[in-house]
């Protein structure tokens, strides 16, 4: 039986729906599908209990801490909306604990829906598996030729990047939090190393995890990516300015002494594995081999030098 009415539980696959261009089959997205713009009209089904807009990256990680330790939900179900949805289709996720707390939200969509959906999870953690994600989409929905169109746009620009030898290997430390401090993991490590840099802590395919500023000073990074989880570029510069700018073990870094320091727009490039990160790979290169890459054309503040 043909899909005909897709509910989205995360903004990657809302992402690529609109790619393939089926975005009038989409009934469903979260309070996170805020890309593209259109995406922002459908009906939410999915809302969060925190409000990350007015909270600081340590109230944000308190409160979600505190929510995971009781037991207690994250995100809510709008129940109206997902029967009004009615969807033959849902697209969920296993990426990290936080995330993870949707399938709580798929559980409870499933046993109020009187028709049974399909229910694909998309759990990619590098380039291969990002690509492979969209053919298996472009199957299920009956787009293989699209998926073939998106996926080869996709291994072209990649391999773009990963061509350009760097003149020297620089040491890169990518933050995923500011306040703890966490690791960028996941597909990260793999986008810094074909962007030309060693990636520093975090290893390939390992989720993110919390490190002290004494693993940042030993790792000693030549370059340091500010990434937290769903900023902007301006919200990660606002909270390196509050937490970071005056802190004395951060000022001791080599990379701050230099002002090798780069804000980027995580939210859209690199928070997701999403057909995004490619154009993350793109902004990653041109902060890394800025020399190599300076005809590159990356999106207006995607990245800026923190000074």
């Amino acid at each position: 039986m043909p899909i005909k009415r897709i509910v989205s539980f995360l903004p990657s696959a809302t992402e690529l729906l609109y790619e393939f261009r089926v975005e009038n089959m989409l009934y469903g997205v979260t309070h996170e599908c805020k890309y593209p713009e259109n995406a922002k009209t459908k009906p939410r089904v999915i809302s969060s209990i925190i409000n990350s807009d007015e909270l600081s990256s340590k109230e944000i990680d308190t409160k979600t801490c505190q929510l995971l330790k009781e037991g207690k939900e994250i995100f809510v179900l709008d129940e109206k909306n997902i029967l009004e949805a009615n969807p033959d289709l849902i697209i969920s996720q296993e990426t990290c604990d936080v995330c993870a707390a949707h399938n709580n939200q798929v559980n409870k969509a499933i046993q109020i829906l009187q028709k049974k959906p399909m229910i694909h999870s998309m759990d990619p953690h590098n380039f291969d598996e990002i690509i492979e994600s969209v053919n298996k989409i472009g199957k299920i929905i009956e787009k293989e030729e699209d998926a073939k169109r998106i996926t080869e746009s996709l291994k072209k620009r990649i391999k773009y990047v990963k061509n350009v030898t760097p003149k020297t290997k620089l040491k890169v430390l990518a933050i995923e939090w500011i306040e703890p401090f966490f690791t960028a993991g996941h597909w990260i490590p793999e986008i810094i190393m074909n962007a030309g840099g060693e990636n520093m802590i975090s290893k390939k395919g390992e989720r993110s995890r919390k490190i002290t500023i004494s693993e940042i000073i030993d790792s000693d990074p030549d370059i340091i990516i500010m990434m937290p989880c769903g900023f902007d570029t301006f919200r990660t510069i606002s909270e390196y300015s509050k937490i970071l700018r005056e802190d004395k073990s951060w000022n001791t870094l080599r990379a701050v002494k230099n002002k090798k320091v780069f804000a980027v727009d995580a939210n859209s490039y690199f928070s997701k594995p999403s057909i995004r990160t490619i154009t993350g790979l793109e902004i990653l290169a041109k902060i890394i081999q800025s020399e190599s890459f300076l005809k590159l054309n990356v999106p207006k503040d995607s990245f800026l030098q923190i000074k």
